[in-house]
């Protein structure tokens, strides 16, 4: 590992953290109006940074929502390969304020943890590289590779308008490998090699009965209730044991091979029952819960609302009822095709007397899966476990990123999921935080990783 950037690291520790809560202090909310002028600074912040750190080509790009901020220093040579570096500087609200126990926008490090909105998702790690390149362009004049960055501030709204720049200025952001720290770690001190990440689809629907609210003893058994046909179609989609039962649901599904639930068992397993509060676990039979949420798809209703909401009763037929689903996906599955097998389930299945109305989730996404072999991967591994001093574990999750499939798609390079969270972060919650000691760490990781680049 390079001892000069190691030392300008720890010498300039207490001004990078300064740095990183002038960054934090900045309300950069990209779903609320108010906060454009904000989000503006916030782009403008990470311009400074890769300027004031040596960048040849900084820009922000404008879009028609917030700006993106693109950079690169292309000095190691066209020998040397060419890593995209993306991360997001826009963060999640702050509400509700009255549960935070210090100012969302107030940094403040507590019991060894830096708390703020953005702390963790994403400033702190995308922070943690803007470090990185600055001490090895102050200490070596160069990095190991060259390096294009891209720093969104629309992440947290579905990155409205990221795939067609990626793909309209592809030859720009053109690149061997991608690396994105926007993910954590398993457990507070283990280090996690996130190699996968599930798909996201989903549909609205509305079962439409009489055109009104009706009164339940004149028209009771005259005529069909759209909140009880809504509960016997829901019903259909998913039996007992987890399985979803809508008609080539799981045609595509990629098998979950032995080495694959080998890797799954050596993760830590969590008490599902502990974190979540629930009575039991319940999973598709044949695989275990961690197997279920990491690596097979699943189908969940997220919403179901129609007739009366409020105290006592009111004797109604309501005269609608609507259900929001959504399914996360895995490698082989097409969102598109998941949505039209749901919609053909609806249809034949829909009870009659009543009709359907059906909106499609516009922001879908594909799953992602790198080979965990891949040199890489396997050398990010290394990394990790020698800054860690703990052998990493190899995980998928079964969240979405939408943006790596769409690099995966457009650029058809390798992607490494180098994430310093951890479960305790409370990701788009009251009191979000980051530990410091994973900051230091994670800076470690970071360094030791390109360095392995250069000498490879």
């Amino acid at each position: 590992m390079t001892t000069r950037v190691i030392e300008y690291l720890q010498q300039h520790r207490k001004q990078q953290l300064q740095e990183l809560e002038s960054f934090l202090k900045i309300p950069s909310v990209s779903t609320d109006p108010e906060h454009k002028g904000d989000v503006d600074r916030a782009a403008q912040f990470v311009y400074q940074h890769l300027v004031n750190s040596g960048f040849d080509q900084v820009e922000i790009q404008e879009t028609e929502g917030h700006p993106l901020v693109y950079g690169e220093w292309l000095g190691a040579g066209k020998e040397a390969p060419t890593m995209l570096v993306y991360g997001h500087y826009d963060v999640q609200p702050a509400d509700p304020l009255e549960l935070w126990e210090s100012a969302p926008f107030e940094p403040e490090v507590r019991n060894g943890r830096l708390y703020a909105r953005g702390a963790s998702d994403d400033k702190g790690q995308v922070f943690m590289h803007l470090a990185v390149f600055e001490a090895f362009l102050k200490t070596e004049g160069k990095l190991p590779v060259n390096v294009k960055v891209c720093i969104e501030g629309e992440e947290e709204i579905g990155s409205e308008h990221l795939y067609d720049i990626l793909q309209t200025k592809k030859q720009q952001f053109s690149a061997d490998f991608a690396i994105i720290s926007d993910s954590g770690m398993v457990d507070n001190d283990q280090p996690t090699i996130l190699y996968g990440l599930k798909g996201f689809t989903g549909l609205e629907f509305t079962i439409h009965g009489p055109d009104n609210d009706l009164h339940s003893g004149l028209y009771g058994g005259a005529v069909r209730n759209p909140v009880m046909a809504m509960a016997h179609l829901l019903s259909s989609m998913k039996d007992q044991d987890e399985v979803v039962q809508v008609a080539h649901f799981y045609d595509d599904v990629d098998p979950l091979t032995d080495e694959e639930r080998q890797l799954i068992a050596e993760v830590p397993a969590e008490d599902y029952v502990k974190t979540t509060g629930s009575p039991s676990t319940t999973s598709e039979l044949g695989y275990s819960a961690i197997e279920h949420t990491m690596a097979r798809p699943t189908l969940e209703i997220n919403g179901v609302y129609g007739g009366y909401q409020g105290e006592g009763t009111k004797t109604i037929i309501p005269s609608y009822a609507t259900a929001k689903l959504t399914c996360r996906l895995v490698p082989g599955q097409d969102p598109t095709t998941i949505q039209d097998l749901l919609i053909d389930h609806i249809e034949k299945n829909l009870p009659s007397g009543v009709r359907v109305s059906i909106k499609r989730e516009p922001l879908s996404a594909k799953a992602y899966k790198v080979d965990p072999n891949h040199s890489l991967i396997k050398q990010a591994a290394l990394s990790y476990g020698k800054t860690f001093d703990k052998e990493p574990v190899f995980v998928r999750m079964g969240g979405s990123i939408p943006v790596v499939e769409w690099i995966d798609d457009i650029f058809n390079i390798p992607i490494v999921l180098l994430g310093f969270g951890t479960p305790d972060d409370r990701l788009h919650s009251p009191n979000e935080s980051f530990p410091l000691a994973n900051f230091d760490r994670g800076l470690l990781t970071l360094v030791d990783f390109l360095t392995s680049l250069n000498e490879g």
